[in-house]
C-alpha cells in the first residue's frame, strides 16, 4: 500500500524494437521509460557482465580463442536475417560445435537446462536465433507499471465504444449461425450469441477444453504442442540484493534451483516502491514439477543457500515475499516447429486462435 507504482507478478519489460506496443503507447499518449540496465551471468560463484560484444570478449573464465569463437557464433546468428534455414537444426548439437564445447558447457548448456529442463536437448536453433535477434541493450517500461498501462488502454477502448467484461470466465464456445459464448460473469452464468467473430487467446490446451465442437483431429494437432509453466518468488528488501547494478542475472549452474535473479529496482527507481528493493527469483517448470507446487516458504528455504552465495546478509533486509505461478508460460520449440504450428483460422468459422504458441519464430 505504501508503493506509488504497482508491480507485475512476473518480471516484464519491453525491448526497444518492440515497435507495435511502443507505438501503441505513443498512440494513447502513454509515457515509456527507456534505460540500459546491466545484464550478467553467474559462473562458478561469481558475477560477470555479459551484455555486449566487449563484455563477452573480456569474460575471464575462457581463453581468448574460446571467447572470440563464442562471440563470433553469437554475432553470426544475431545478424543472420534468415531463420527458416535454422529451424531444422538442434541447438544443443550445433552450438557446442560452433562456439566450442567449453564455452557451451560453461555458459549456454546450463541456461538451456535451467530454462527447459527435460526438453533442453530438443530445442530448435531458430528459437535461439529469435532470442538473440530480438534482444536490445536498452529496455523499455511503462511509467507506473503494466497495470496502469493496461487500465489506460481499457479506458481508451471504452471511450471508442468497446466493452470489457472483467471477472468473467468463458465456460463453452459453440458455433451455430452465430458464435455462442456461455460465460460465468461475476458468479452469474449468461449466454451471449451476438458474435460473428471471436479471437481466442487462451493456451491451445484450454481452447480444446471450452470448444466441444472442435474436430478430434484438430484437437490432436493442438495436443502435440508442449509447454512449461513459470514460478516467481518476489522478495521485498530494505537494501539492494546485488553488490553491483546488475538488473538481470542468468544462473549458469545446473545445480541451482533458480534460473534467473532479476533486481527490478536496478532498472526502475526504488523510490516508486517506497524505496524498497524488489527481486524476482524466476524459474520455468512443468506444472507437475515438485517445485511448481511448493509454497513460498518452501521455495525460499530451497533457494536460501544459493542466494547467500551472492548476498550472505539478504535475510536481514527481508520485508516480505510472495510466490506467483503461471502454468502456461513458455512453449517448447523443437526442430521444424513450423510443421506443427496451428494456423490462426480454426475449423469453427469466425473463430481465430492467437496465443504464444503461434508467435514462432518469436518467443513473446
Amino acid at each position: 500500500k505504501e508503493w506509488e507504482w504497482t508491480l507485475e507478478e512476473h518480471y516484464h519489460h519491453w525491448f526497444t524494437n518492440d515497435w507495435h506496443v511502443l507505438n501503441l503507447a505513443k498512440e494513447i499518449g502513454y509515457e515509456t521509460i527507456i534505460r540500459r540496465p546491466l545484464t550478467s551471468v553467474f559462473v562458478e560463484d561469481h558475477i560477470y557482465q555479459f551484455d555486449s560484444p566487449k563484455s563477452i570478449l573480456l569474460f575471464p573464465k575462457l581463453s581468448p580463442i574460446d571467447r572470440m569463437r563464442m562471440a563470433a557464433t553469437v554475432g553470426a546468428i544475431r545478424f543472420d536475417p534468415f531463420w527458416k534455414q535454422l529451424e531444422g537444426i538442434n541447438a544443443s548439437k550445433f552450438l557446442p560445435l560452433a562456439m566450442g564445447h567449453k564455452s557451451y558447457k560453461m555458459i549456454w548448456e546450463p541456461l538451456f537446462i535451467n530454462k527447459f529442463g527435460k526438453f533442453a536437448d530438443q530445442i530448435s536453433l531458430a528459437w535461439f536465433w529469435a532470442r538473440i535477434k530480438k534482444r536490445t541493450p536498452s529496455l523499455a517500461y511503462p511509467a507506473g507499471g503494466f497495470l496502469k498501462f493496461a487500465l489506460t488502454l481499457t479506458d481508451k477502448i471504452t471511450e471508442l465504444g468497446g466493452k470489457i467484461n472483467f471477472n468473467s470466465e468463458t465456460i463453452t464456445l459453440k458455433k451455430d449461425k452465430n458464435i455462442i459464448l456461455h460465460i460465468n460473469e461475476k458468479g452469474e452464468e449468461k449466454i451471449h450469441s451476438q458474435f460473428d467473430k471471436v479471437i481466442v487467446t487462451l493456451p491451445s490446451f484450454l481452447f480444446t477444453k471450452i470448444a466441444p465442437q472442435l474436430p478430434v483431429g484438430y484437437k490432436k494437432t493442438l495436443g502435440k504442442l508442449k509447454g512449461i509453466g513459470a514460478t516467481n518468488l518476489i522478495l521485498r528488501l530494505n537494501k539492494k540484493f546485488f553488490p553491483d547494478e546488475t538488473y538481470w542475472l542468468s544462473i549458469c549452474d545446473t545445480s541451482s534451483p533458480i534460473m534467473a535473479i532479476v533486481e527490478h529496482t536496478n532498472f526502475i527507481n526504488p523510490r516508486h516502491y517506497n524505496n524498497e528493493h524488489i527481486v524476482y527469483l524466476g524459474n520455468y517448470l512443468a506444472a507437475d514439477h515438485p517445485n511448481f507446487i511448493k509454497s513460498k516458504d518452501e521455495l525460499l528455504s530451497l533457494y536460501d543457500p544459493y542466494l547467500k552465495k551472492i548476498n550472505p546478509d539478504y535475510k536481514k533486509n527481508l520485508i516480505d515475499y510472495k510466490v506467483f505461478k503461471a502454468p502456461f508460460a513458455q512453449p517448447i520449440i523443437p526442430p521444424f516447429y513450423s510443421r506443427m504450428l496451428p494456423t490462426h483460422t480454426t475449423p469453427l468459422a469466425g473463430v481465430y486462435l492467437e496465443n504464444i504458441e503461434q508467435l514462432y519464430p518469436w518467443d513473446r
